[in-house]
């Protein structure tokens, strides 16, 4: 127990567990949250299948930013941006307000990367409250163009098309999950997702757009009523390198993710964890869990590295089931077996190191088996 605050700036997945894991080890230390939102607390991944759920934006809230505080023993600071981070006096500013800490945690997330040629009215879905503009937007049957056939577009798409809306994905990949699926599986995703009406313009992308029109590097033009963009998410840092943190793509953190300032921890959607050996983001909710537990243990007085096992990613797309053990960065080659859409997948470095598969399908089953293969992420020194 310390009489100086631990002070989370964000109250996102990453800063709730982390709060909760902390309470069960220390009841007495004060606590404190800062937000920029309203902090209510609700599980993000169920944006992009609400209309399946049947779920408005207000019903995906599970605490209310009281509750959720109280349930933690925090004191919470809602609609609160921190200016200013001093690594030296140990403070944080907000408005007129400067908290001294005893240890400060960065749970700041990833925001959307944003592309001029969409234009001012593309909305991007990266938390609640863009979920209800979105939702807002949304009248029954309306076209939606998505930019991006990545995760999150093939997901929203999913969930939009079996609602009813007319779907249109656009993406200058060849095929969808570039970043996380070999050719083979993408194609099984894509004609998935084209028998519950999703349409498809791979190989281009968006040029420009004028009013409820877009068109194409190829001068194809798709009306829309809502234009979605799904480009991808970029860890925030922002309030990081302006403290002098080291970042790279995000946050740079040991394996008890401490950051390069004493006294500084990061955690979630905006760290580079030293996976293998090679920091690098990794923006999904299982890994959060397991680093919260250690940090946690840091924070209450007991050093803890992190140990991150093989964390297969569930793809929310009913219309071709996908899951995927993100390979580690490096170089390698994807060997796929099977007979589309049930594949199996599995990324090989020139070494023979399997570091990653992917399975679509029936092949979805065999997540075990193979997760049992796979090396840890992150693994615990001697």
């Amino acid at each position: 127990m310390s009489d100086s605050p631990i002070v989370i700036v964000g109250s996102g997945h990453a800063g709730y567990t982390l709060a909760r894991e902390f309470r069960k080890l220390d009841t007495e230390t004060p606590l404190h949250i800062v937000t920029r939102d309203d902090g209510s607390a609700y599980y993000k991944p169920n944006l992009s299948k609400a209309l399946a759920m049947e779920k408005t934006p207000d019903a995906l809230v599970q605490q209310s930013s009281e509750a959720a505080a109280a349930a933690v023993d925090a004191t919470i600071h809602v609609h609160s941006t921190v200016d200013a981070i001093d690594p030296q006096a140990h403070t944080v500013r907000f408005g007129n307000e400067t908290l001294r800490y005893g240890k400060l945690v960065l749970a700041t997330g990833a925001q959307p990367v944003r592309l001029s040629a969409l234009g001012p009215d593309a909305v991007s879905v990266n938390s609640l409250d863009d979920y209800r503009l979105f939702r807002d937007r949304l009248t029954p049957g309306c076209r939606v163009l998505i930019a991006g056939a990545g995760l999150i577009g093939c997901e929203f798409a999913n969930d939009l098309a079996a609602a009813g809306h007319a779907v249109t994905v656009v993406d200058v990949a060849g095929w969808p999950l570039p970043r996380l699926l070999p050719e083979a599986q993408g194609r099984a995703l894509q004609s998935g997702l084209e028998a519950i009406g999703v349409r498809f313009a791979l190989g281009h992308g968006i040029a420009m757009v004028e009013g409820k029109r877009a068109r194409l590097d190829d001068g194809a033009e798709h009306e829309f009523d809502v234009l979605l963009s799904a480009i991808g998410l970029s860890p925030d840092t922002q309030l990081a390198e302006a403290a002098g943190l080291e970042c790279g793509r995000g946050i740079r953190v040991d394996a008890q993710f401490r950051t390069s300032v004493p006294d500084i921890h990061a955690l979630g959607d905006c760290v580079d964890v030293p996976a293998d050996g090679t920091p690098q983001p990794m923006p999904y909710v299982l890994p959060i869990a397991h680093a919260a537990r250690a940090l946690a243990r840091t924070l209450a007085g007991t050093p803890t590295d992190a140990t991150l096992p093989p964390m297969p990613v569930i793809v929310k797309t009913p219309a071709c089931p996908t899951l995927v053990c993100p390979p580690l960065d490096g170089d390698g080659d994807w060997r796929v077996s099977g007979e589309a859409p049930d594949l199996e997948a599995v990324f090989v470095r020139g070494d023979g190191t399997e570091t990653g598969f992917a399975l679509t399908g029936a092949a979805t089953k065999q997540r075990a088996a193979f997760a049992g293969r796979m090396p840890p992420v992150l693994a615990a020194r001697d």
